[in-house]
């Protein structure tokens, strides 16, 4: 099966999908969208039907106790979920709160509703006195994320009651222009009315009467709303109606913990309006179905002793400012998880148990289960059926990362010999023994748990089984107690049933002009002589087994015979490119050790022989076809280290032309800016695979140089591309030395195959990574590290049973550095339900977002961007459909309820769609696109999380003697003061962002300049200076650093340079320059679609 076929496109949603004609892909906005039908609305002044709904759900269970409310407001904008109210336990987003929110597991409503975005003519009603310029209908009624105790809807028209206290972080909101703009202004508080704060949504621009609705931009109206308390017995939902002039309490006080939400709490805080003390203002139409408002309200009412008392004078407010704390926050969540779960071990004895973040820091302990750093899942509960696999729409897929280094405190894979006999398997479906096999018959015979054949024991395996019905050496055995471990191979595992050699490593040196020209050759060379003392090695081995060899190369080739023998070093040179062969067998591939001095005397003399050239034409392919010959007549698997300046154009097989054509973006011909020029690439990678050649390749490229077609060779064979453009020694020496000492030293797994088995009932059907597949199951490596992550897709081929399970086992077979071949098993057992809540409940957005980028960037190689863009809008817009439609109490459409572990797909989502891959910027070449997109295919859930909403870290604002990372704050232009400084990684960049007003001690101390117009923008490395402020940064740099699996080069930017517009590139919630939405825009445009798919 080929890897890059294409993908069927996503099961429709059980009824024929709605066209969106009014929506414009680039930005969200632009013309008018196709209309939901209208919600119908009582009278303005008509009647109001009874309060006799039924009690709503979830106001009953007691809250978690882990805080209170806080009392800073919050406030939605359009598309802006109001998410700014919370039970107890729970928190505003942002960073001004202190409580954390606990990741519940229930889906119990949460959050307010929000509003409408439906089209309906605008009411003009004779009620009322007419509003200001600066009111405007809000759009999304609210928000409700399912996990806590759900508030009341927040409210529209002007907020209710005074400016809050609530500090807003420094610099305006961008105002998107895709909705309407906001006015700039003040939030307004949180109204509680039995325990159930409301949250305001914003102004916006000019409203022609208090009931009418205001179009937006793209073509969406707005549905009013309003804030007010629940009636016991009440339930939400209902469009809500905007109402100009509102008078509302303070903050709410805090629950006492495990306080029952339900009645009446008794009067809240006084209100603002001194002579009417009690309850927050009943809102209209918020509750249940659309009503107009009461009957004798001539204007809309402050707070009453009852509900039934007269209104006091409107009170006209300022317009208030939107405020983005009111969304689901990554900061937040991020944070709540580490506080949560990152205090104890991670134990993975119970079955279908959802892990902590991958942002969290905790330990493992294996007990029966693989660890998370080797497999994690989009969901720990997969759907029964396929039906209902089809109705949620959520990918069943896996993240697999078989070889992952692990933290020094948790042991590696116990290794397991079984002598000549190998490994014990199913006789039927060759599944490895594992902890979930079934011992019967006293312990003589094993039920395979895959596919329930009964095996006989082995004699030399027999032993007698417990009460339980458990073998008593099950805790001596790693394989029946332990959810990974390592098995030694037998001969029957080999090739040609030998035992293989020891790998090789070849270094092939590009030795045209530019690498000569900019320094690489002699950096590299000088480099070299050191690095080769660090080849990977086994356990406590005094040296590597690997032997080493050397080519360099223009438009022919020259190989070097350093026999350990020859005073001097041999050159050979082959100049027939065309028909490749190794002109040497003997002295070409050499311990280390033994030739020591040969190395470095040919190291020493290759940028003394090249000083001169004048040769600028390369080639490509025949130096690979030379590696790989020359591992084959070697009898061994290997990599080759490939250091490449240009696009080889010299007459060669493989020669390429340069066809880079921006003009192609956003055509139907953009896929062929990803596929290769020609397919004398993947023929060479099938060659390398079967060898067991791995190719890293390091470019350096002054212009274009095809990394889509360059990329192919590595990417097939489990290789990995490093790309230095316009690469300078002063400048670029430390990220390339970084980058090749880690790559040369990593631990690599040489000649593999992995395989998928899964229970009866699903089965891996789909493949994303570096590899290559000549089957339909089987994946091949010719090399795998620590950092490469396989990730499969499962789907039903029958149903699944509740109290069994499913079970994945994922098995590799490899070679080690040392020539051992090896097994490595992982098993994990999920949850089946038959409830869609206990999918949702279950499901880790970070990993979903990994599969979903991943089959976005394969989605390009064959289908037009616009198209994969859709698919992904689309595929997310049903999965929150189906929530809101099977799992979420019953309430409007005009409310945005989001599953409180999906709360930040649509913010995750909308990163994805603004990448360089999906929506290029004018400055990304389409050799950044073609890097990105073969980079995030071999991503693990770690990289794919930072890569897409990378870490935004403020560093004066912790104390100078802390040890610990500064909390993080939101990655938008909002949340930078101009009197800070900021650290922004992604896991490929560093930025070091400087504001224009910091403190001259602080330049100083960082910089050893006295002010900040002194300071160098661009500059890549801070000055040594010995004081407490610069040691911190430098600290926290090097273990940023030390994070990530590539050197992250530091650019320094200063405020208002021209730097800044690569550093607000990063700055994933704000609308992006190449016309990404912002977050709040998009959530908007998310509600919108999932209304369409629910009416």
């Amino acid at each position: 099966m080929n890897v890059n076929q294409s993908i069927p496109p996503v099961p429709p949603f059980g009824q024929p999908q709605p066209v969106y004609p009014g929506y414009h892909q680039s930005s969200y906005s632009g013309q008018s969208g196709s209309t939901a039908p209208a919600i119908p609305y009582g009278a303005y002044n008509g009647p109001v039907p009874a309060y006799q709904q039924t009690p709503p759900q979830g106001i009953s269970r007691a809250l978690p106790s882990s805080g209170a409310p806080p009392a800073s407001t919050a406030q939605a904008a359009c598309g802006q979920v109001a998410y700014g109210q919370f039970g107890q336990g729970d928190v505003q987003n942002g960073p001004s709160s202190t409580v954390q929110m606990q990741r519940l597991p229930g889906s119990q409503p949460f959050g307010s509703p929000l509003a409408p975005v439906g089209s309906q003519p605008a009411v003009l009603q004779p009620y009322g006195p007419p509003p200001t310029s600066t009111q405007v209908t809000a759009q999304l009624a609210g928000m409700q994320i399912s996990g806590a105790v759900a508030p009341a809807p927040p409210s529209s028209g002007l907020g209710y009651g005074p400016p809050t206290s609530l500090a807003s972080a420094s610099g305006s909101f961008p105002n998107s222009g895709l909705y309407g703009s906001y006015p700039q202004g003040q939030a307004s508080p949180i109204s509680q009315a039995q325990g159930h704060p409301g949250i305001q949504t914003p102004q916006q621009s000019a409203l022609s009467q208090a009931s009418s609705f205001t179009p937006p931009a793209s073509g969406g109206p707005r549905l009013p709303s309003m804030t007010g308390p629940l009636l016991p017995g009440q339930d939400f939902g209902g469009p809500s109606v905007s109402q100009p002039n509102h008078v509302s309490s303070p903050p709410p006080q805090a629950l006492p913990p495990g306080t029952q939400m339900t009645g009446s709490l008794g009067p809240p805080p006084p209100m603002h309006s001194p002579q009417q003390p009690g309850y927050q203002p009943q809102q209209n139409g918020s509750f249940g179905s659309a009503r107009g408002p009461q009957p004798n309200y001539g204007s809309p009412y402050p707070a009453a002793p009852t509900f039934g008392s007269q209104p006091g004078p409107p009170q006209p407010l300022p317009p208030k400012r939107l405020d983005p704390d009111a969304i689901p926050s990554p900061i937040q969540v991020i944070e709540d998880d580490r506080n949560n779960r990152g205090t104890e071990p991670f134990v993975t004895g119970v079955r279908g148990q959802v892990p902590p973040l991958v942002t969290t820091n905790f330990l493992v302990k294996d007990q029966g289960n693989a660890s998370p750093r080797y497999i994690r899942c989009t969901s720990y509960n997969i759907p029964c059926t396929s039906d209902m696999a089809k109705q949620a729409q959520v990918p069943l897929a896996a993240v697999i990362k078989p070889l992952a280094r692990l933290p020094p405190d948790e042991a590696s894979p116990y290794v397991v010999d079984h002598g000549e006999s190998g490994p014990l398997r199913c006789n039927r479906c060759k599944a490895y023994m594992c902890p979930f096999m079934q011992f019967i018959e006293g312990g003589r015979r094993f039920q395979c748990c895959f596919c329930s054949c009964i095996n006989d024991v082995p004699p030399q395996y027999f032993q007698h089984l417990d009460h339980t019905g458990k073998r008593v050496d099950a805790y001596d055995r790693p394989e029946l107690s332990l959810g990974s471990y390592e098995f030694l191979a037998t001969v029957d595992y080999c090739k040609n049933n030998k035992f293989p050699s020891p790998p090789a490593f070849i270094f092939m040196i590009d030795v045209s002009y530019n690498a000569i020209r900019t320094g690489l050759v002699r950096l590299l060379c000088e480099e070299l002589k050191s690095l080769l003392d660090f080849l990977p090695r086994e356990g406590g081995a005094e040296e590597s087994a690997i032997r080493v060899g050397f080519v360099t190369y223009n438009k022919v080739l020259h190989f070097y015979n350093v026999k350990s023998s020859l005073a001097q070093p041999q050159m050979m040179v082959v100049s027939d490119v065309a028909d490749m062969f190794v002109p040497l067998l003997d002295g070409f591939l050499v311990n280390v050790s033994e030739s020591r001095a040969v190395i470095t005397s040919l190291l020493d003399q290759i940028p003394e022989m090249f000083a001169d050239t004048r040769e600028t034409e390369t080639v490509f392919v025949p130096v690979i076809q030379a590696g790989m010959e020359a591992l084959k007549a070697a009898e061994c698997a290997g990599k080759l280290f490939l250091f490449h300046t240009s696009l080889p154009i010299a007459e060669a097989p493989g020669k390429l032309k340069n066809r880079d054509d921006r003009k192609l973006i956003n055509t139907d011909k953009e896929k062929t800016l990803f596929q290769p020029q020609t397919g004398a690439y993947q023929t060479l990678a099938k060659e390398c695979v079967a060898q067991g050649c791995c190719i890293d390749l390091f470019l350096f490229p002054n212009q274009y140089v095809d990394v889509a077609t360059l990329s192919v060779v590595p990417q097939l064979t489990g290789g990995s591309v490093y790309k230095y453009a316009c690469f300078q020694v002063e400048n670029d020496q430390e990220r390339f030395l970084s980058d090749l000492r880690r790559d040369v030293q990593k631990v690599v797994g040489f000649d593999a195959v992995m395989r998928v088995r899964t229970s009866t009932g699903i089965r891996a059907v789909d493949f994303f990574g570096a590899f290559y597949m000549s089957n339909t199951t089987d994946v091949e490596l010719a090399g795998l590290d620590g950092d490469k992550t396989v990730t499969v897709e499962f789907k039903h081929d029958d149903r699944l049973n509740e109290e069994s399970g499913a079970l994945l086992q994922c098995a590799l077979l490899y070679t080690s550095c040392a020539g051992q071949r090896r097994l490595r098993i992982h098993n994990l057992a999920l949850n089946c339900c038959t409830q869609l809540a206990d999918l949702y409940r279950n499901c880790e957005t970070d990993t979903l977002i990994n599969y979903m980028a991943k089959f976005a960037y394969r989605g390009v190689l064959n289908s037009p961007v616009k198209a994969v863009r859709d698919t992904l809008i689309t595929q997310c817009a049903q999965i929150l459909a189906c929530y809101r439609k099977n799992c979420a109490s019953p309430s409007s459409t005009g409310q945005l309820i989001l599953p409180e572990c999906m709360k930040l797909l649509p913010v995750y989502l909308n990163c994805v769609l603004k990448s360089d891959v999906l929506q290029p910027g004018a400055e990304v070449t389409t050799d950044d696109r073609a890097y990105v997109r073969q980079l995030v295919t071999s991503m693990d859930v770690a990289e794919t999380n930072v890569f897409f909403y990378p870490r935004l870290l403020p560093l004066t604002k912790s104390p100078i003697e802390s040890t610990t990372e500064p909390p993080a704050v939101r990655a938008s232009e909002e949340r930078l003061s101009n009197g800070d400084i900021y650290l922004l990684e992604n896991g490929l960049n560093l930025f070091l962002w400087v504001g224009a007003s910091v403190q001259q001690g602080v330049v100083q101390s960082l910089f050893s300049v006295s002010s900040f117009s002194q300071i160098t923008s661009g500059l890549s490395v801070l000055p040594v200076l010995d004081n407490p402020l610069s040691k911190k940064v430098r600290g926290l740099i090097d273990s940023l650093r030390a994070q990530r699996s590539r050197y992250m080069k530091l650019i320094v930017v200063k405020q208002e340079d021209k730097l800044e517009m690569l550093f607000k590139h990063f700055l994933v919630e704000d609308k992006s320059l190449s016309g990404g939405a912002s977050y709040v825009d998009f959530l908007c445009h998310m509600h919108k679609e999932i209304r369409q798919l629910l009416s």
